[in-house]
């Protein structure tokens, strides 16, 4: 039998370092630390973000990621072609599903978005307004709400039938989407 060592007590687990924002619920940890700031690539899981950043538009993120599931049985998974195809009927069925976000501008405006983005390489599109060279944030007063590059993109957007998504949504998305990397200088996931 070994001797039990007496003295000093197990090291606690140590915390990795997280943007101040990924650290106040489950919820938030596991989407800063898996998704965002993570790219995203392909038509309809960008089409999807252009929705969920539309749909929290005024809104708490925590909201919209605490209803992603419902959202994307409602929407189709955000498959472009199947959203595109809604009429009044899915309108009137999504303003009394408790499960998403029952603002019918929101409602309305993916599926005119859906409708633009038949016929477009939406991710290229967007992937097009990329910002590696983005300086990198060492506080959170240096992430900007938005920049000349989502000015551009929401522009775009807009120009080619997209509604919802002004400069800070755009923004928002390019975060989301890795377009730009603002996990703050001593966040962990900039060495992952």
């Amino acid at each position: 039998m070994t001797e039990i060592s007496r003295g000093a007590a197990p090291a606690a687990p140590v915390e990795p370092v997280r943007c101040g924002w990924g650290t106040s619920a489950p919820d938030y940890i596991a989407y800063h630390d898996e998704e965002w700031g993570r790219p995203v690539t392909g038509d309809d899981r960008v089409f999807e973000r252009i929705a969920l950043e539309s749909f929290q538009s005024g809104l708490s993120w925590i909201t919209i990621l605490r209803k992603r599931e419902n959202f994307r049985t409602a929407f189709a998974g955000f498959s472009i072609p199947a959203v595109a195809a809604f009429g009044d009927e899915d309108v009137v069925r999504l303003l009394g599903d408790a499960g998403i976000v029952r603002n019918r501008a929101k409602i309305e405006a993916t599926i005119a978005n859906a409708r633009a983005a038949l016929g477009v390489d939406l991710s290229d599109l967007i992937w097009n307004h990329a910002d590696p060279g983005a300086p990198v944030p060492k506080t959170p007063g240096d992430v900007p709400a938005q920049t000349p590059g989502s000015k551009a993109l929401a522009k775009e957007l807009k120009t080619r039938g997209f509604r919802f998504i002004g400069p800070t949504t755009a923004y928002a998305l390019m975060q989301a989407i890795g377009l730009v990397n603002d996990h703050l200088a001593d966040c962990w996931t900039r060495r992952a």
